[in-house]
């Protein structure tokens, strides 16, 4: 490898997009009542799913990434996956699974992890028993985002 060839992967290196994930599992009951009288889901056919207003049971699996700013520890990922399950855990958990879509849950998600780390890219994907789900990307690089009117 050259010199101009060392220089260009280093630039590259120091300019990464970097990032830690996290993944855990939460027990859930949800719903979608509009399922039962909306005629694009409750079909009476092979694509009925009107079943899906009733409560129902699922795992839900989380994977979220977060923008960290150095190599070394910027944000401990044991420590941020603790504090995460910690939002959904016991009586006083702060966040809730249930009646709520994927998409719901990532954004209140979402509201939580950007409170305590703002500033900060982040990725969340909820799924239900990690079969069908949602990712979103909350982009903070994005300078239109940031822009008040």
């Amino acid at each position: 490898m050259n010199q101009e060839q060392r220089e260009s992967i280093d630039r590259i290196k120091d300019r990464a997009h970097r990032m830690i994930w996290v993944t855990f599992q939460r027990e859930g009951i949800h719903c979608y009542p509009a399922a039962a009288t909306d005629p694009q889901l409750a079909t009476g056919d092979k694509y009925d799913v009107s079943f899906l207003a009733s409560p129902h049971r699922h795992i839900f699996h989380f994977r979220i990434s977060i923008d960290v700013f150095h190599n070394d520890r910027d944000i401990e990922f044991i420590q941020f996956k603790r504090w995460v399950e910690g939002l959904y855990s016991g009586n006083q958990s702060v966040l809730q699974l249930d009646y709520k879509s994927c998409e719901m849950i990532a954004d209140d998600l979402y509201i939580q992890i950007a409170n305590r780390y703002p500033g900060r890219c982040v990725t969340i994907e909820v799924s239900e028993d990690n079969e069908n789900g949602c990712a979103i990307t909350y982009n903070t690089h994005q300078p239109s985002l940031l822009i008040k009117i």
